[in-house]
C-alpha cells in the first residue's frame, strides 16, 4: 500500500492495518521529511486520543492530514507506533 499526496509517495509499506475503512502505516514506512508536528488532538471513545500531523510537499501543506495515537486505549494497542491519512491522501494498492 502505498500513501500519495501532491504527487509524493508519503508512506509504503505491505504491513497496513485497516481499521474503520482507514489504513495505518507502520511509522517507520512513513516518510518523516513530508510530516510536520501539529497541535491538534482529537479523542476516539474506544482508540483514544489522537495527535496530527500536517503534510508539506514541495511547499503546499495539507493541515493534520495525518494522526496516530502515541499511547491508544487497550482496545486499539495495535496501532500504536501506525500513521493513517485523510484529507486527499490517495491510498493505493
Amino acid at each position: 500500500m502505498k500513501a500519495v499526496w501532491n504527487n509524493q509517495v508519503i508512506a509504503e509499506s505491505n504491513d497496513t492495518i485497516v481499521v474503520e475503512n482507514n489504513h495505518y502505516f507502520p511509522k517507520d514506512s512513513v516518510k518523516p521529511e513530508f510530516l510536520r508536528e501539529c497541535s491538534t488532538q482529537s479523542t476516539c471513545p474506544w482508540k483514544g486520543v489522537a495527535s496530527y500531523y500536517t503534510i508539506e510537499v514541495d511547499g503546499k501543506q495539507n493541515q493534520d492530514a495525518a494522526w496516530y495515537y502515541s499511547e491508544p486505549k487497550e482496545a486499539a494497542a495495535h496501532i500504536t507506533n501506525y500513521v493513517a491519512f485523510w484529507k486527499g491522501v490517495q491510498i493505493i494498492n
